[in-house]
């Protein structure tokens, strides 16, 4: 499983290759909260999202292994990850998306030089897909989340958070398949057991929320949520279990507060946050992250992936 040793590693590998992302602040919610609140922005991290740290991992020990084609299956994000870090690396890549995939998350993985399929609207379909296909492609499978080494990677934030901010009283992340919760909560719950970590799901995607309402992984169909990086169909055999025994509380936002958080990001602060980045925020604004005065909140702006045709949708 993962371990702060995993975590450290993950870290000497990816150092000088990422970037180490800003803590963004707003006086506006500061006031509006009555707290301290902080923004961890992976939106401004290399491909746009947080999912190159995973990425970047796991490729790097896939290479290492002999390692000269990779397929991975992504709503967008992971596979631009891929794509990248394949292109930094010297492999080839195929990226299976979602037929309805995001034109802007398409066009980049195009961009790096990868592969493309279209197929399905789920995250179990286009694992399921991956699986099929990785003997005939003769490909090592990156997992989008279900991966110790991808959640290593992506809980390298964790370490950044706690080196940026001291002592924070609660860590807000949002919920996919869980790789970048479980890998930030592990983090987290390891050095300070006392700081409270939160999941957020959208409505229409909360896959997570009703597994651990159930006490065990149940799936959902296909979502229409805005929060497209987010319709995961389940979380992950190895991410829930983590999500378990480190998640204090997981919260649901509507697609109407995402909106409102995607326009303050716009509007107040000039950042482009894509609205599954935005739920964290989304989350803060209506109220639905408790906190006593004057806490010390770290929110994760998990991407910025936007195609430029969608943004008027997303803005109340």
């Amino acid at each position: 499983m993962v371990t702060i040793k995993t975590l450290n590693e993950a870290r000497i590998r990816l150092q000088n290759k990422l970037h180490v992302t800003p803590m963004l602040s707003s006086k506006t919610l500061d006031y509006d909260t009555n707290a301290n609140i902080f923004i961890k922005s992976e939106h401004l991290q290399k491909t746009g999202s947080f999912k190159i740290r995973g990425a970047t991992n796991r490729v790097t020990i896939a290479k290492n292994s002999g390692a000269t084609n990779l397929l991975a299956a992504s709503s967008g994000n992971h596979g631009q990850a891929v794509a990248f870090i394949a292109r930094e690396l010297g492999l080839s890549a195929t990226i299976i998306i979602p037929e309805n995939a995001n034109p802007a998350k398409e066009a980049a993985i195009r961009n790096y030089g990868s592969q493309i399929i279209h197929y399905g609207t789920t995250s179990k379909e286009r694992i399921e897909h991956a699986q099929e296909l990785q003997e005939q492609l003769n490909a090592v499978i990156i997992p989008p989340y279900d991966d110790v080494d991808v959640m290593a990677g992506q809980g390298t934030i964790g370490l950044e958070i706690l080196s940026q901010i001291h002592k924070p009283d609660i860590i807000v992340i949002p919920i996919g398949g869980g790789g970048l919760i479980s890998g930030i909560a592990t983090a987290i719950k390891t050095i300070n057991p006392e700081i409270k970590v939160i999941g957020v799901e959208p409505i229409e995607a909360n896959g997570t929320y009703l597994s651990r309402k159930n006490g065990e992984r149940v799936y959902i169909s296909a979502s229409a949520s805005i929060a497209d990086g987010l319709r995961s169909a389940t979380p992950g055999e190895l991410t829930f279990p983590l999500i378990e025994k480190y998640v204090n509380d997981i919260v649901l936002v509507t697609e109407e507060e995402i909106r409102e958080a995607f326009t303050f990001y716009m509007s107040r602060m000039k950042q482009v946050v894509e609205p599954s980045g935005a739920v964290t925020l989304a989350a803060l604004l209506a109220g639905k992250i408790p906190h006593e005065d004057n806490s010390k909140i770290v929110i994760v702006a998990s991407g910025g992936n936007v195609d430029t045709a969608e943004i008027a949708q997303f803005l109340t």
